[in-house]
């Protein structure tokens, strides 16, 4: 995760924020830290990976039960991308997302590339969004490697602007090149945002969006970003099977563990922090499902 520039005067900057019910809370800020929550989305997902095969369907009625309403499930590359059209044509209370995530360039060549792109393509219309793509500095130290990144992530950008989709952006260690890069765009999330304040506040400058994953949960410098970012432009996600706040692997039922802590640092109730997050991720992906409030 890249480190964070901190910038004293960003809480005063921020766009304008939905305001928070003001109720008379218990001690550390939530209402009732028990209280069921309904009506959440976990932004970012990836149900189709293999750590859920044994148990997959136990961990989705898990979340359905827990007050999980819906799910984006994110292809990072062809086998991923068609399983995650295979998951949403199954179940109505999971959204896909196509995409070619920067970590799997070292495996691919030119012909399995242009074949990949194809198929974001042809598939665009199934899908709510384009990526998860990008840039990842974290894993690829090399120029070279870089560059490749940079020039594939460009083929994605071109291929969400002309598919009007809201571009799913990978940007480990990375976030402001990234951004760069696509200054032109209306919609964009940021999945998995661990940037400075000063390109997460350009960023919502921009009208785009901040997805916090559920590192939040084990990361100050992550709640300093749960602190600042508006309340208009933010979502929340797991990243399962990664990221747990738990240890172990990460479930889309644990975004409730994001919620709950995000709400008792804004000082507001987790449900309606739900809400938000949940109105949020259904307007940029412009979600309308039956399993939706």
């Amino acid at each position: 995760m890249g480190l964070l520039a901190f910038s004293p005067g960003f809480a005063t900057g921020t766009p304008k924020e939905i305001k928070p019910t003001r109720r008379k809370l218990q001690p550390g800020g939530i209402q009732s830290p028990d209280k069921p929550i309904s009506g959440a989305i976990d932004a970012h997902c990836h149900l189709d990976f293999k750590q859920f095969n044994k148990d997959r369907q136990e961990i989705l009625d898990s979340a359905r039960r827990s007050g999980i309403a819906h799910m984006i499930n994110s292809g990072v590359d062809l086998s991923t991308n068609a399983r995650s059209l295979e998951l949403s044509a199954k179940y109505d209370f999971i959204s896909a997302t196509v995409g070619l995530s920067p970590n799997t360039l070292e495996s691919i060549r030119e012909p399995e590339l242009d074949m990949l792109l194809r198929q974001i393509e042809e598939n665009a219309d199934r899908a709510v969004g384009i990526g998860e793509a990008g840039l990842d500095y974290y894993h690829c130290k090399d120029a070279a490697g870089r560059r490749r990144q940079a020039e594939v992530f460009r083929r994605v950008i071109d291929l969400a602007r002309s598919l009007d989709k809201p571009l799913v952006i990978h940007s480990r260690d990375a976030e402001q090149p990234a951004l760069d890069m696509v200054k032109h765009l209306d919609k964009v999330v940021f999945h998995c945002y661990s940037g400075s304040l000063s390109t997460m506040k350009e960023a919502l400058d921009r009208g785009y969006y901040i997805s916090l994953a559920t590192n939040v949960c084990r990361s100050g410098r992550h709640q300093i970003l749960a602190r600042n970012v508006s309340l208009e432009r933010l979502m929340v996600e797991t990243d399962s099977p990664f990221l747990s706040p738990r240890g172990g692997r990460n479930e889309p039922s644990f975004v409730l563990d994001s919620i709950r802590l995000i709400s008792r640092i804004r000082g507001m109730e987790p449900q309606e922090l739900a809400r938000i997050t949940a109105e949020n991720t259904k307007r940029i992906y412009n979600i309308r499902s039956s399993t939706l409030p």
